[in-house]
């Protein structure tokens, strides 16, 4: 046997750059690592190459009762390779292979968690990929990486191992575009032999070089960036182009002109905690509401908490005033809907509603579907109220979720991860039941009361769906957000078909986030296979839907720096030098509307990708570019955009103490 040439799996990436010297330097260029063995050589070679790094999962299909020898592999974005070779000697039945795919499929998932920590993939459209491992044997689960690479059309791919086999090296190049290999051995017997110190690399090692390598891009950002600078010319087309907003009664007529009859508007936000987007969406929607008849505002929020809502703006509850009718969001994150801005466009809507006919009041309506307890409840007390034989059926279905407690997180873990039985059955059984015998049951209380009943089967079918969301979220994170997003568009579809009994034509206002209401083909989600709300919408309705995008460069926002911790008042920093918002930002327009009308100037200049920001309820200021940026091409994403270009923190009305001391100011550069 050769001598083991590397030290360790660092030294064999230093000494893998020698034949990468082509590739340093370039801004074009980004290093994937094949977890966990190629993470410390793909150190190496970014920080040699001053390169950006990131992992690629993929995962070894190993034969049954013999798991080291690899039957084929499967990586991110679905894609399986299979050794057909291996396969047919060994004479291995599909329905094992789709039982061992299954199996890793699970682990692929908990790794990109893991490694990840809910930061986006590198994006890889247009650039030059490097794929990095530590040698390879079969080269399955490089095979698979390529073919899954190539699917999100990047420049070219170029593999890169301290050892392999030459046979595997010489089919690899019929794959990728280079192939660089430091020691080709012969005869090769294994990849663990051209080591001294092959000890298995763990998920700690892997998240601190990944969080060492971001740090190191956060230190000098635009960098790669240097030649972003803005053309005169496009500048100047783009000037003309928009329309400034000047804060007169008449800034939103181009708008409500562009919206014309649309049955759906889409108001959305980049953040979930900016004052100008809450303040400028509720003015466009009074608009709607007095010019336009739009007789609904459907909100990215939970049914029973914005059902409190409509029934306080419709004249239906005892609530004293907004405040009070907005109590019912105590779930994290309580400043998304309880707060100042909310609570003045709560009371306009109030008063507009007190001089009309109680089927012309215009209603607030929520379409997300965390709420599971909550709407569970509101099923009981409606069934009690009406038929108490059918409410203590349902109260036994519904006991099938009492031994997970209140959490649909442990819901989903304990039956995802951990196999346990779910209540899939019984959600389903009472949404059936409820819509079987429901209006039967409130015709016989005397009771013709339309708004209840709609609410009570809303109610129901958010158990149903959040029952499948929570069972589904630990091990498939794209169906949950489809699941999720297929929902809020089915509430609409079924808003809509409650409000026809009101005179002309139904129309609804939606607010929530651009990445819900933005067509998710135009970006890099539909690349992962997601859809959303945006896409789902003009799919059914065509020029029935209009889509407006919010985006801001620079100021503050309210939002938190993890889940279910205080809200805070953030910097947000200003806009990197490749996004829509730093464009927009040296326009020196300051507040404006953009017209992406088809054939139009802005439409034609903005259909070269761009990154674009997402804040939500989380800001991550220390890992922007890979929590919060993503590519897009905003023509295709949105019909307009409103940009303001310095904004500020929308106002929580319970103002912790991080909120009002703010974000200490930084002392290193802040444009990231």
């Amino acid at each position: 046997m050769a001598e083991r040439i590397f030290r360790d799996r660092a030294e064999a990436g230093r000494e893998l750059v020698k034949g990468l010297a082509a590739f340093a330097e370039r801004s074009d260029v980004v290093i994937l690592a094949l977890p966990r063995g190629g993470v410390p050589v793909a150190a190496a070679v970014a920080d040699a190459l001053h390169a950006p790094l990131d992992v690629f999962i993929v995962r070894k299909l190993g034969v049954p009762g013999y798991e080291e020898l690899a039957m084929g592999a499967i990586a991110s974005g679905g894609v399986r390779v299979l050794n057909q070779d291996i396969v047919a000697s060994l004479k291995v039945p599909p329905y094992l292979i789709d039982a061992v795919t299954a199996q890793e499929q699970e682990e692929l998932l908990r790794r990109e968690r893991v490694y990840r920590g809910g930061r986006a993939p590198a994006d890889v459209r247009g650039r030059t990929v490097i794929l990095v491992d530590d040698g390879l044997a079969t080269g399955a689960s490089m095979q698979a990486a390529i073919r899954a690479i190539r699917q999100r059309q990047p420049k070219e791919v170029v593999v890169a191992v301290p050892t392999a086999s030459r046979e595997t090296v010489e089919r690899l190049k019929h794959e990728a575009d280079a192939v660089v290999c430091a020691d080709l051995p012969e005869p090769f017997w294994a990849v663990g032999a051209a080591y001294r110190d092959f000890t298995q690399t763990s998920d700690d090692e892997v998240r601190r070089l990944l969080g060492r390598a971001q740090a190191a891009g956060a230190a000098d950002p635009d960098a790669a960036h240097a030649d972003d600078a803005p053309d005169p010319t496009v500048l100047r087309r783009l000037r003309a182009a928009a329309i400034p907003l000047e804060g007169g009664p008449d800034d939103y007529d181009p708008l409500l002109a562009l919206i014309g009859d649309a049955r759906f508007a889409l108001l959305g936000e980049a953040s979930h905690g900016t004052h100008e987007f809450y303040r400028e969406r509720a003015e466009i929607t009074r608009r709607l509401i007095t010019d336009k008849g739009f007789g609904a505002v459907a909100i990215e929020a939970d049914w029973p908490d914005a059902w409190r809502v409509n029934r306080y703006v419709r004249g239906d509850s005892d609530d004293l005033d907004a405040v009070e009718a907005l109590a019912g969001f105590r779930r994290f994150p309580t400043w998304m809907w309880r707060n100042t801005e909310m609570v003045e466009f709560v009371e306009w809507l109030r008063i507009h509603n007190q001089g009309l006919p109680a089927q012309a009041r215009v209603g607030v309506y929520g379409i997300d579907l965390y709420s599971l307890r909550a709407s569970m409840k509101a099923v009981l007390r409606c069934l009690e109220a009406f038929d108490p034989a059918a409410a203590a059926v349902a109260r036994t279905r519904y006991a099938c979720f009492d031994r997970f407690g209140d959490s649909g997180q442990a819901y989903g873990f304990m039956t995802g991860l951990k196999g346990i039985g779910s209540c899939q059955e019984q959600a389903v059984a009472q949404l059936l039941a409820l819509r079987r015998r429901t209006a039967d049951t409130l015709s016989w209380s005397g009771s013709a009361d339309g708004e209840e009943l709609f609410n009570a089967e809303q109610n129901a079918r958010v158990v149903k769906s959040a029952e499948a969301y929570y069972r589904t979220m630990f091990l498939a994170e794209v169906s949950s957000w489809n699941l999720r997003d297929r929902h809020m568009a089915d509430s609409l579809e079924r808003l809509v078909a409650h409000l026809k009994r009101r005179p002309g034509p139904v129309k609804i206002a939606v607010w929530a986030h651009n990445s819900h209401l933005g067509d998710a083909r135009a970006t890099a989600m539909g690349e992962r296979g997601e859809l959303n709300l945006g896409q789902l919408l003009r799919e059914r309705h065509g020029r029935a839907v209009v889509s407006v995008g919010f985006t801001t460069y620079a100021g503050t926002v309210t939002a938190a720096s993890d889940w279910d911790q205080p809200a805070e008042r953030k910097r947000v920093r200003p806009a990197r030098p490749d996004s829509y918002e730093a464009l927009f930002h040296a326009l020196g327009i300051g507040r404006f509307l953009l017209p992406l009308t088809l054939g139009g100037e802005a439409e034609q200049i903005l259909r070269t990708d761009r990154i674009e920001r997402a804040i939500g309820v989380i800001y991550r200021p220390d890992t922007e570019l890979q929590s919060h940026y993503a590519r897009a091409c905003l023509p295709e994403q949105f019909d307009a955009i409103l940009h303001f270009d310095e904004t500020r923190a929308v106002t929580p009305l319970e103002r912790t103490a991080e909120w009002d001391a703010g974000e200490v100011p930084e002392t290193f550069p802040v444009g990231l």
